[in-house]
Parts: structure tokens; C-alpha cells; sequence
């Protein structure tokens, strides 16, 4: 792929922001975060146009804590149509990590993940999505 170059002009404070983006993301260069914070906008624009993206949702949660697992396994259950798989990691013996990965219409996915991280007794939960396309 071709790269094409052009100059941007950013205000003091905003340059400062991306330099510490860089710093703290570990971006090479600018035009690196520049094209990952570019290609996270674009992303982000497909999921509001409900378009085709894959992704996955990842959950942290004790296991002894009442009905998780049964709670979990019902809601994928009911979008069984996007969900590719669920990998099960032990963390410790009560911690517990899965991964469900996952493809489809951008509201659907954002639909089970919201109900997922809803699931009382998960301590920890985040949806990543990127273009399927």
C-alpha cells in the first residue's frame, strides 16, 4: 500500500496530547498513532452504522459467586447467531476469565455485551470490535 504524506497543524496543547499518546501507547512515530487513532475513529463510525464487525467480550468474575456461569450461558445462548466461540481461563481457583469472540451486526453485538457486563458479580468486563470487512 501506498503512503501519501501531508502536513497537519495542531495547536501547542493538542501536539503535547499526541506526543504523550505516542509516549504511552509506544507508537513509534505520530503518523503511527495518527493512523491507529484515524482507523479507531473509523471503527467506531461502523459499529453506529450497524455494519459487520468481529470482535470479542471479556469478562473477569468470581465463579462461586450466585449463578454467573448459568446467567452467562443463558444470554449466549440467545445470540448463539453471533457468537464464534468461548474460551474459559482459570485465573486462580475462584477467578475466572473468559473470552467470547464474536461477529455480526455492530447493535446486536453491543446488545449481548451489555447484557453480559450487566450479569451481576462480574468484576471486570470490556467489548473490543474492529472491522470484519
Amino acid at each position: 500500500m501506498s503512503v501519501s504524506r501531508f502536513g497537519v497543524s495542531l495547536e501547542e496543547n493538542l501536539l503535547k496530547a499526541l506526543d504523550a499518546f505516542v509516549k504511552e501507547n509506544k507508537y513509534p512515530n505520530r503518523s503511527q498513532a495518527i493512523r491507529a487513532l484515524i482507523e479507531k475513529s473509523l471503527v467506531e463510525k461502523k459499529w453506529q452504522c450497524n455494519n459487520v464487525v468481529a470482535g470479542a467480550i471479556i469478562i473477569v468474575y468470581d465463579h462461586h459467586k450466585r449463578d454467573i456461569t448459568a446467567k452467562s450461558n443463558d444470554i449466549q445462548h440467545d445470540y448463539h447467531d453471533v457468537i464464534l466461540s468461548v474460551q474459559h481461563f482459570h485465573l486462580s481457583h475462584n477467578i475466572c476469565l473468559e473470552i467470547i469472540a464474536i461477529k455480526g451486526i455492530a447493535n446486536r453485538l453491543t446488545e449481548l455485551s451489555d447484557k453480559i457486563l450487566a450479569i451481576k458479580g462480574v468484576s471486570h468486563g470490556k467489548m473490543v470490535m474492529s472491522r470484519a470487512e
